[in-house]
């Protein structure tokens, strides 16, 4: 009941950022730094997500860094935790320096060998995300940058796959967005564009839409959109 027909050869391909082409595990000593269990890293940015879609829900929105300091603080108080001076204030900035998976450099010249444009489609601020791939060296590879801040709105949340697309000057089911989170291809499957899930982090949820394409890796994956 979820098919749009047979998925279209993109025109151009977005990336989700935090989490698919910067993984957030070099985060996790900073994290037992503050006296937080290992696993408190997923639990810290699924919390953070948890309040990011609860704003869009309701029409609201803050910036997403603001979100994820609001949910660290609520983590760090479930553990009966209060941070160092200047200890939360450096895992927020330590988000800002994050590398790059090992293949995302692949990933995008193969897209460029293709003539598909790279969009970079992130919850979080235009600067981070700047910051992000200018740091990885990925920058020049980059079309455009599309946030969330643009429409005020989260993903999963239809708006801003809308406005990826209007950006791209494609029409949706011609743009293709690659991510590792279940609930971003959701989003972007339920707007209508081709999807695309990296697995290397975890299987796909059983309960969201099906991806068009579903790969090891971001390098992978883009090799099989280019080829629909």
């Amino acid at each position: 009941m979820f098919g749009w027909g047979k998925p279209k050869r993109p025109a151009a391909i977005a990336f989700d950022i935090v989490g698919t082409v910067f993984p957030l595990a070099p985060l996790r000593p900073v994290i037992q730094a503050l006296g937080l269990p290992a696993g408190a890293l997923e639990g810290w940015f699924a919390a953070g997500l948890r309040d990011a879609f609860a704003l869009s829900a309701a029409g609201d929105f803050k910036p997403f860094a603001t979100v994820l300091e609001s949910a660290l603080d609520e983590v760090l108080a479930e553990h009966a935790l209060v941070p160092a001076k200047g200890a939360r204030a450096a895992l927020l900035e330590q988000f800002k320096h994050l590398p790059a998976r090992p293949d995302a450099r692949e990933a995008f010249e193969i897209a460029a060998r293709a003539g598909k444009p790279i969009i970079a489609l992130s919850n979080g601020a235009a600067a981070t995300t700047r910051s992000l791939l200018k740091n990885a060296g990925l920058d020049k590879l980059v079309a455009h940058v599309v946030s969330v801040d643009e429409v005020r709105l989260f993903k999963p949340r239809r708006e801003i796959y809308d406005r990826a697309a209007r950006v791209a000057k494609v029409k949706r089911r011609r743009l293709a967005l690659v991510a590792v989170h279940s609930w971003d291809i959701n989003g972007a499957k339920a707007a209508g564009l081709t999807t695309a899930y990296v697995s290397a982090d975890r299987p796909f949820s059983s309960v969201m839409r099906t991806p068009d394409v579903e790969a090891g890796s971001l390098s992978e994956a883009v090799r099989r959109l280019a080829t629909l």
